[in-house]
Protein backbone atom coordinates (compact mmCIF):
# COMPACT_ATOMS: atom_id res chain seq x y z
CA UNK A 1 0.00 0.00 0.00
CA UNK A 2 1.40 3.60 -0.85
CA UNK A 3 -0.06 6.77 -0.02
CA UNK A 4 1.80 10.37 -0.10
CA UNK A 5 1.47 12.77 2.68
CA UNK A 6 1.09 16.17 1.40
CA UNK A 7 2.05 19.31 3.04
CA UNK A 8 0.19 22.17 4.98
CA UNK A 9 1.47 25.99 4.58
CA UNK A 10 -0.34 28.85 7.43
CA UNK A 11 -2.79 31.22 6.26
CA UNK A 12 -2.17 34.11 8.86
CA UNK A 13 -0.89 33.14 12.00
CA UNK A 14 -1.61 35.38 15.52
CA UNK A 15 -0.32 34.58 18.88
CA UNK A 16 -2.90 35.63 20.74
CA UNK A 17 -1.65 35.36 24.31
CA UNK A 18 0.92 32.99 26.30
CA UNK A 19 -1.25 30.02 28.54
CA UNK A 20 -0.36 28.91 32.06
CA UNK A 21 1.12 25.89 30.87
CA UNK A 22 4.14 27.44 29.24
CA UNK A 23 2.55 27.13 25.63
CA UNK A 24 0.79 29.88 23.56
CA UNK A 25 -2.50 30.27 21.97
CA UNK A 26 -2.58 30.80 18.38
CA UNK A 27 -4.93 31.11 15.34
CA UNK A 28 -4.30 30.54 11.76
CA UNK A 29 -5.39 28.63 8.91
CA UNK A 30 -4.02 25.17 7.82
CA UNK A 31 -4.31 24.63 4.44
CA UNK A 32 -2.95 21.62 2.25
CA UNK A 33 -0.58 21.89 -0.71
CA UNK A 34 0.17 19.18 -3.26
CA UNK A 35 3.82 19.48 -2.08
CA UNK A 36 4.28 15.28 -1.58
CA UNK A 37 6.20 12.58 0.20
CA UNK A 38 5.54 9.36 -0.79
CA UNK A 39 4.87 6.53 2.25
CA UNK A 40 5.20 2.72 1.33
CA UNK A 41 4.02 0.03 4.00
CA UNK A 42 4.43 -3.71 3.35
CA UNK A 43 4.32 -7.08 4.87
CA UNK A 44 7.34 -7.89 7.36
CA UNK A 45 8.48 -10.06 10.33
CA UNK A 46 9.06 -6.60 12.85
CA UNK A 47 8.28 -2.89 12.10
CA UNK A 48 11.17 -1.34 9.90
CA UNK A 49 11.66 2.35 8.50
CA UNK A 50 13.84 3.02 5.81
CA UNK A 51 14.04 6.24 4.37
CA UNK A 52 15.43 7.60 1.06
CA UNK A 53 14.96 11.49 -0.43
CA UNK A 54 15.96 13.92 1.89
CA UNK A 55 18.13 13.34 4.79
CA UNK A 56 16.52 12.91 8.23
CA UNK A 57 18.67 12.96 11.48
CA UNK A 58 17.63 10.70 14.71
CA UNK A 59 17.13 6.84 15.28
CA UNK A 60 14.03 5.18 14.02
CA UNK A 61 12.34 5.57 17.11
CA UNK A 62 12.49 8.97 16.82
CA UNK A 63 10.77 9.31 13.38
CA UNK A 64 7.01 10.52 13.80
CA UNK A 65 6.36 7.40 11.72
CA UNK A 66 7.12 4.95 13.82
CA UNK A 67 5.92 6.92 16.53
CA UNK A 68 2.27 7.12 14.80
CA UNK A 69 2.80 2.93 14.55
CA UNK A 70 3.71 2.47 18.39
CA UNK A 71 0.41 4.68 19.48
CA UNK A 72 -1.62 2.22 16.91
CA UNK A 73 0.37 -0.96 17.41
CA UNK A 74 -0.51 -0.29 21.57
CA UNK A 75 -4.47 -0.45 21.54
CA UNK A 76 -4.63 -2.95 18.44
CA UNK A 77 -3.62 -6.14 17.18
CA UNK A 78 -1.64 -5.18 13.63
CA UNK A 79 0.69 -6.48 10.99
CA UNK A 80 4.15 -5.91 11.25
CA UNK A 81 5.37 -4.11 8.34
CA UNK A 82 7.95 -2.55 6.62
CA UNK A 83 7.75 1.37 5.85
CA UNK A 84 9.48 3.18 3.03
CA UNK A 85 9.89 6.34 3.19
CA UNK A 86 10.63 9.10 -0.01
CA UNK A 87 11.10 12.21 2.10
CA UNK A 88 10.41 15.41 -0.76
CA UNK A 89 8.95 17.96 1.86
CA UNK A 90 11.76 20.14 3.53
CA UNK A 91 11.97 19.76 7.14
CA UNK A 92 11.53 22.59 9.95
CA UNK A 93 10.09 24.56 7.26
CA UNK A 94 6.35 25.16 8.75
CA UNK A 95 5.14 22.69 5.95
CA UNK A 96 4.08 19.99 8.76
CA UNK A 97 5.57 17.43 6.52
CA UNK A 98 6.46 15.20 9.38
CA UNK A 99 2.91 15.89 10.98
CA UNK A 100 1.53 14.88 7.75
CA UNK A 101 3.64 11.38 7.21
CA UNK A 102 3.00 10.44 10.62
CA UNK A 103 -0.58 11.32 10.32
CA UNK A 104 -0.70 9.04 7.16
CA UNK A 105 0.55 6.02 8.64
CA UNK A 106 -2.66 5.65 11.02
CA UNK A 107 -4.87 6.13 8.22
CA UNK A 108 -2.73 3.29 6.39
CA UNK A 109 -2.63 1.52 8.90
CA UNK A 110 -6.23 1.77 9.34
CA UNK A 111 -6.93 0.50 6.08
CA UNK A 112 -4.58 -1.87 5.97
CA UNK A 113 -5.31 -3.89 8.91
CA UNK A 114 -9.15 -2.94 8.67
CA UNK A 115 -9.24 -1.21 12.28
CA UNK A 116 -12.55 0.95 11.24
CA UNK A 117 -11.12 3.88 13.37
CA UNK A 118 -12.90 7.36 13.12
CA UNK A 119 -11.74 10.35 11.84
CA UNK A 120 -11.91 11.54 15.57
CA UNK A 121 -10.24 8.11 17.13
CA UNK A 122 -7.36 8.32 14.61
CA UNK A 123 -7.03 12.29 15.39
CA UNK A 124 -6.39 11.23 18.53
CA UNK A 125 -3.96 8.74 18.44
CA UNK A 126 -1.57 11.52 16.53
CA UNK A 127 -2.50 14.35 18.63
CA UNK A 128 0.20 13.73 21.08
CA UNK A 129 2.87 13.13 18.87
CA UNK A 130 2.74 16.83 17.22
CA UNK A 131 0.18 20.37 17.64
CA UNK A 132 -1.21 20.09 13.78
CA UNK A 133 -0.68 16.31 13.06
CA UNK A 134 -4.49 15.88 13.26
CA UNK A 135 -4.94 17.91 10.71
CA UNK A 136 -4.02 16.17 8.04
CA UNK A 137 -6.58 13.18 8.99
CA UNK A 138 -9.18 14.84 7.46
CA UNK A 139 -6.53 16.88 5.54
CA UNK A 140 -9.20 19.48 4.52
CA UNK A 141 -8.71 23.81 5.06
CA UNK A 142 -9.39 24.14 8.43
CA UNK A 143 -9.35 27.10 11.16
CA UNK A 144 -6.70 26.02 14.12
CA UNK A 145 -7.02 27.52 17.49
CA UNK A 146 -5.98 26.93 21.07
CA UNK A 147 -2.20 25.75 20.98
CA UNK A 148 -2.71 24.61 17.09
CA UNK A 149 -4.42 21.57 18.10
CA UNK A 150 -8.33 22.66 18.04
CA UNK A 151 -10.34 22.77 14.91
CA UNK A 152 -12.83 24.35 13.18
CA UNK A 153 -13.78 23.03 9.31
CA UNK A 154 -13.74 26.10 6.78
CA UNK A 155 -14.88 26.81 3.78
CA UNK A 156 -12.10 28.05 1.38
CA UNK A 157 -11.42 27.20 -2.12
CA UNK A 158 -8.10 28.58 -3.83
CA UNK A 159 -7.37 25.52 -6.31
CA UNK A 160 -8.29 28.36 -9.34
CA UNK A 161 -4.60 29.83 -7.74
CA UNK A 162 -1.18 28.89 -8.82
CA UNK A 163 0.79 27.84 -5.72
CA UNK A 164 4.67 28.91 -5.43
CA UNK A 165 6.55 27.82 -1.91
CA UNK A 166 10.52 28.32 -1.11
CA UNK A 167 12.32 26.78 1.41
CA UNK A 168 15.52 28.60 1.59
CA UNK A 169 17.25 25.52 3.76
CA UNK A 170 17.15 27.80 6.72
CA UNK A 171 16.87 26.20 10.42
CA UNK A 172 14.48 29.02 12.12
CA UNK A 173 14.04 27.79 16.19
CA UNK A 174 10.03 28.25 16.63
CA UNK A 175 11.39 28.54 20.82
CA UNK A 176 13.46 31.32 20.26
CA UNK A 177 11.09 32.74 17.49
CA UNK A 178 8.56 33.31 20.38
CA UNK A 179 10.51 34.78 22.59
CA UNK A 180 10.99 37.98 20.31
CA UNK A 181 7.03 37.78 20.23
CA UNK A 182 4.86 40.08 22.21
CA UNK A 183 1.33 38.13 22.39
CA UNK A 184 -1.82 40.39 21.26
CA UNK A 185 -5.87 39.90 19.89
CA UNK A 186 -5.69 40.79 16.38
CA UNK A 187 -8.34 43.52 14.69
CA UNK A 188 -9.61 40.21 13.10
CA UNK A 189 -10.28 36.99 13.12
CA UNK A 190 -7.71 34.67 10.42
CA UNK A 191 -11.25 32.79 9.54
CA UNK A 192 -12.86 36.35 8.66
CA UNK A 193 -9.86 37.99 6.44
CA UNK A 194 -9.55 34.67 4.13
CA UNK A 195 -13.89 35.29 3.84
CA UNK A 196 -12.24 38.90 1.61
CA UNK A 197 -10.96 39.24 -1.97
CA UNK A 198 -7.78 37.61 -1.86
CA UNK A 199 -6.04 40.97 -3.28
CA UNK A 200 -6.92 42.75 0.14
CA UNK A 201 -5.50 39.85 2.20
CA UNK A 202 -2.53 41.48 1.98
CA UNK A 203 -2.99 44.25 4.33
CA UNK A 204 -5.36 42.15 6.64
CA UNK A 205 -3.90 38.36 6.84
CA UNK A 206 -0.60 38.47 8.99
CA UNK A 207 2.02 36.06 10.22
CA UNK A 208 2.79 37.71 13.78
CA UNK A 209 6.15 35.20 13.51
CA UNK A 210 7.47 37.30 10.25
CA UNK A 211 8.36 40.20 12.56
CA UNK A 212 10.48 38.55 14.41
CA UNK A 213 11.88 36.09 12.37
CA UNK A 214 12.95 38.34 9.30
CA UNK A 215 15.16 40.23 11.67
CA UNK A 216 17.37 37.40 12.24
CA UNK A 217 16.77 36.42 8.64
CA UNK A 218 17.08 38.78 6.14
CA UNK A 219 16.79 36.51 3.40
CA UNK A 220 13.18 35.12 4.30
CA UNK A 221 11.96 38.80 4.11
CA UNK A 222 14.02 38.96 0.90
CA UNK A 223 12.10 36.05 -0.87
CA UNK A 224 8.81 37.15 0.49
CA UNK A 225 9.20 40.58 -0.95
CA UNK A 226 10.56 38.88 -4.85
CA UNK A 227 7.78 36.69 -5.29
CA UNK A 228 5.33 39.95 -4.53
CA UNK A 229 7.74 41.32 -7.19
CA UNK A 230 6.68 38.65 -9.63
CA UNK A 231 3.38 38.95 -9.47
CA UNK A 232 2.32 37.67 -6.18
CA UNK A 233 -1.26 38.41 -5.17
CA UNK A 234 -0.42 37.71 -1.29
CA UNK A 235 2.79 36.09 -0.09
CA UNK A 236 3.81 34.97 3.35
CA UNK A 237 5.74 33.30 5.75
CA UNK A 238 4.62 29.95 7.07
CA UNK A 239 4.14 28.87 10.59
CA UNK A 240 7.52 29.79 11.93
CA UNK A 241 9.49 29.44 9.31
CA UNK A 242 11.78 29.31 7.22
CA UNK A 243 9.29 28.60 4.33
CA UNK A 244 7.84 30.97 2.43
CA UNK A 245 4.97 31.17 -0.04
CA UNK A 246 3.28 33.04 -2.94
CA UNK A 247 -0.11 33.01 -4.23
CA UNK A 248 -0.45 34.19 -8.10
CA UNK A 249 -2.92 33.92 -10.88
CA UNK A 250 -3.47 30.64 -12.68
CA UNK A 251 -1.35 33.03 -16.09
CA UNK A 252 1.89 33.07 -14.36
CA UNK A 253 4.47 31.51 -16.05
CA UNK A 254 7.48 32.09 -14.60
CA UNK A 255 9.85 29.11 -14.08
CA UNK A 256 10.27 29.45 -9.97
CA UNK A 257 12.30 26.41 -10.09
CA UNK A 258 15.15 28.24 -12.35
CA UNK A 259 14.97 31.13 -10.75
CA UNK A 260 15.56 29.82 -7.27
CA UNK A 261 17.91 27.13 -7.94
CA UNK A 262 19.35 26.66 -4.55
CA UNK A 263 16.36 26.95 -3.18
CA UNK A 264 13.73 23.76 -2.45
CA UNK A 265 10.80 24.96 -4.23
CA UNK A 266 7.40 23.69 -4.98
CA UNK A 267 4.93 25.00 -7.88
CA UNK A 268 1.65 24.16 -8.98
Amino acid sequence: MISFPNAKINLGLNVVARRSDGYHDIETIFYPINWRDALEINDADKFDLEIKGIEINGDIESNLITKAYRAVAKNHSIQPIKATLLKNIPMGGGLGGGSSDAAFMVKMLNDYNHLGLSQCQMEDYVKPIGADCAFFIANQPTYAFGKGDEFDSIELDLSDFKWVVINPLIHVDTRAAYQYLEPKKPTMNVRDVVQLPINEWKEYLINDFESSVFKQFKQIEKLKNELYENGAIYASMSGSGASVYGIFPKENTLDFKSKFPNYAVYSA
